[in-house]
């Protein structure tokens, strides 16, 4: 009865083409064996390639690779184990099974077969019959156990070329035998050979993260959680990521880990430069706003975690006067001014550039020393973080620094050198806030205080709390009837008549009366001061012509106007309106000379169509805004104000009386009114009367007061100049003050 083939050759069950026969070289010298063993391996699925010798099969071998060689040991010439030595020997050979078919059944045989790298090694048997089926059935498996092993070899091949495009390793970590690493792992970590000792890779980590990544890790393994966590090595040139698990033994004690080590350097440096241009400004290279509230809100959270035990502070920085660098040298010089601004700031604390939460966290308890930072967070506005200070006396030391770092000139492009200053505000957390956002808003207030003064800094205090406040309430103040004018008087300087009036704004806010520097500057801001100037100029225009009707006032009342109220068709509207009503005349408008020769050929149509309406101008401040004589003759003005600062230096610095006469004598030249303002001394106003000035106001004349307390003034003069002999009245009654 003929065996059932060990390789069937029908066609497949799903249509496919049938398998091929695996193809065997049998080489053996006794040719009846031969036959009769080719014959049974035919019959068992097998194609088979014969050979009587040693140096036929490594011929036959030299144009085909079979699946298998079955090689009898005893042959003349080349036996079976010299033969089986050269096919190793030949290139691609190395893995092609052999096995050994001979009758020699010693352990000597048996050990030199496998010497040289056979396979298997079958002993003929008496019954040959058995033995052709056994030895079918042991080829079988030899080359299911050849092809297994191909195809392990190829998978082991595409997960090594796998983890080499990926650049990835595995590794194993073992209590008392330490670390071991695949050769991918050795190529990731830069290594030739020998694998190192975890000591040794761990000093590879640069020594500020050190620490840190040693404790995150020692803080894994004790609770045997898995590895998870990006290595920084050899000074930021490679990161590895390191991923494991924690393996146990089969009393389910923790023996280690095993786990993968991948090259992510390339990975870790393009995340670094986005969340660096999304958490850095690009000209000053500092935290921008939002990495700012960022390191601050973990400051705060530190602070809370100890038990307040220290305080953080935040200094709002502002630049003064910056607008005027753009505006005059141009916004690349600015841009300049803004780098070395930073760069002195970051000068005046320990700056930290980037910041690692993970690291932080693993840090140990002064770990949020490394927030303090500085940030900008608007065009000029730059903010400090203090996170540990212990009295609020080492914030204000630190922004003293900042100040005093900031007067130095600055030395910019072009040969350009600038001087700049700024002013700051500082707020101490729990203190003034118990948010970032209740910090910044103080902070800012406080630096609001301090630019009054400029080149200064202040401490939050609950005294600043109104801006807020009055920022809140101001829109609508006008319609609300909040909004008051006040009337200082205007006199002739040799009589004491009284030739006119200056309105002053006032605000009635939750029964306090503020006011104008706290807040025309936020009326300027948020846009409110265009209505509430509409309204000033409506409600002056009314009492001029009340007082002209009750006693017979000949005078102006001057209303002081923002420069952009100039620029709008509003203003001359409003003016033909109250031209119409017979009041425009009745009115003076104030600029202020700065205001003036920053926009000149803006504002001056609006000032040639108010002269055409009857209506005078008068330059405020003048004296400190730069004007040219060339610009004063063209402008339709009627008169300039001396600035107060010139005049308060009357009779204390020799210069102040002969600017003063400079400018009187301009005025006349130009065929305009003068008048001194800020009078406080009988003083001035002898000297005033000595250099021809017209007019003059201030406290020692008369200081603003309402509407209803004015009326004194025609009561008091009857609208009549008393009698002067030899000097200026001194129009001044106990109660005028």
């Amino acid at each position: 009865m003929t065996a059932a083939p060990a390789f069937p050759i029908s066609p497949r069950g799903d249509g496919a083409a049938p398998l091929p026969r695996p193809e065997v070289l049998l080489v053996d010298d006794d040719e009846v064996g031969l036959l009769t063993t080719a014959i049974a391996l035919r019959e068992r699925g097998f194609a088979i390639v014969e050979a009587t010798r040693g140096e036929e099969a490594l011929a036959i071998l030299q144009e085909r690779k079979p699946d298998l060689v079955v090689l009898d040991a005893q042959m003349p010439g080349l036996d079976g184990f010299e033969t089986c030595a050269r096919i190793r020997a030949m290139p691609g050979f190395e893995r092609l099974p052999i096995v050994m078919l001979t009758g020699l059944d010693d352990e000597a045989s048996i050990r030199h077969a496998f010497d040289v790298h056979a396979t298997d090694f079958y002993t003929k048997e008496k019954d040959r019959a058995l033995n052709w089926s056994l030895l079918a059935r042991r080829l079988e498996y030899v080359l299911r156990a050849a092809r297994t092993t191909v195809e392990l070899d190829r998978s082991r091949e595409k997960l090594a070329r796998a983890q080499q495009l990926a650049r990835m390793g595995s590794f194993g970590w073992r209590h008392g035998s330490g670390l071991t690493l695949s050769r991918e792992a050795l190529e990731v970590l830069k290594l030739e050979s020998r694998p190192p000792t975890l000591r040794a890779l761990l000093r590879r980590i640069p020594r500020a993260q050190r620490l840190a990544s040693v404790r995150l890790l020692r803080d894994r393994v004790a609770q045997r959680r898995a590895l998870d966590q990006d290595l920084t090595l050899d000074d930021g040139q490679l990161v590895v990521h390191v991923a494991g698990k924690a393996e146990e033994d089969e009393h389910k004690r923790f023996v280690g880990y095993d786990g993968f080590l991948q090259d992510i350097t390339d990975r870790h440096r393009a995340q670094s430069q986005s969340r660096y241009h999304a958490a850095f400004d690009m000209l000053t290279e500092l935290p921008n706003r939002r990495e700012f509230i960022r390191r601050a809100d973990l400051a705060l959270e530190a602070s809370r975690r100890h038990g307040l035990r220290h305080k953080v502070a935040l200094l709002q920085i502002d630049l003064d006067r910056f607008k005027q660098v753009n505006d005059t040298l141009g916004h690349q010089i600015g841009d300049d001014v803004l780098r070395e601004v930073a760069t002195r700031l970051r000068g005046c604390i320990r700056y930290h550039a980037e910041i690692d939460d993970s690291a932080l966290e693993a840090a140990g308890p002064r770990a949020h020393r490394d927030l303090e930072t500085v940030g900008r967070v608007g065009g000029d506005e730059f903010v400090v973080l203090l996170p540990e200070v212990t009295d609020p006396a080492d914030a204000e030391r630190v922004a003293q620094r900042i100040v005093y770092a900031l007067r130095e000139p600055l030395r910019l492009s072009g040969g350009h050198e600038r001087s700049i200053t700024g002013s700051v505000g500082v707020a101490i957390f729990p203190d003034d806030g118990e948010t970032v956002q209740e910090l910044h808003r103080n902070a800012d207030l406080a630096m609001y205080e301090a630019k009054k003064e400029r080149d200064s800094s202040m401490i939050y205090g609950p005294g600043l709390l109104k801006r807020p406040m009055l920022e809140a309430a101001l829109p609508g103040a006008a319609e609300r009837g909040e909004l008051e004018l006040h009337y200082q008087p205007q006199v002739d300087v040799a009589s004491g008549r009284l030739v006119g009036v200056e309105a002053l704004m006032r605000w009635r806010f939750d029964g306090r009366l503020v006011m104008p520097g706290d807040f025309i500057a936020l009326a300027e801001e948020s846009g409110d001061i265009l209505e509430m100037s509409k309204w000033a100029l409506r409600e002056a225009a009314g009492q001029a012509r009340r007082w002209q009707a009750a006693h017979g006032f000949d005078g102006t009342i001057a209303v002081n106007l923002p420069p952009k109220l100039f620029l709008r068709q509003d203003l001359i509207d409003l003016i033909d309106e109250l031209t119409a009503e017979g009041r425009s005349r009745l009115l003076s408008l104030e600029i202020t000379e700065t205001s003036l020769m920053r926009d000149v050929v803006g504002v001056g149509p609006a000032l040639c169509r108010l002269h055409q309406l009857g209506v005078d101008v008068s330059i405020d401040d003048f004296g400190t805004g730069y004007s040219s004589l060339s610009h004063l003759s063209g402008l339709h003005c009627a008169e300039l104000k001396i600035d107060r600062s010139f005049v308060a230096k009357l009779g204390i610095e020799p210069t102040a009386v002969h600017i003063v006469r400079t400018i009187i004598a301009l005025a006349r030249h130009l065929s305009l009114r003068v008048i001194a303002e800020g009078v406080e001394t009988e003083h001035q106003v002898e000297l005033l009367h000595s250099l021809d000035c017209t007019r003059m106001q201030g406290f020692h004349i008369g200081r603003p007061v309402p509407a209803a307390q004015f009326e004194h003034w025609f009561a008091r003069l009857n609208l009549e100049p008393p009698a002067v002999a030899g000097g200026p009245m001194n129009v001044l009654a106990a109660g005028s003050r």
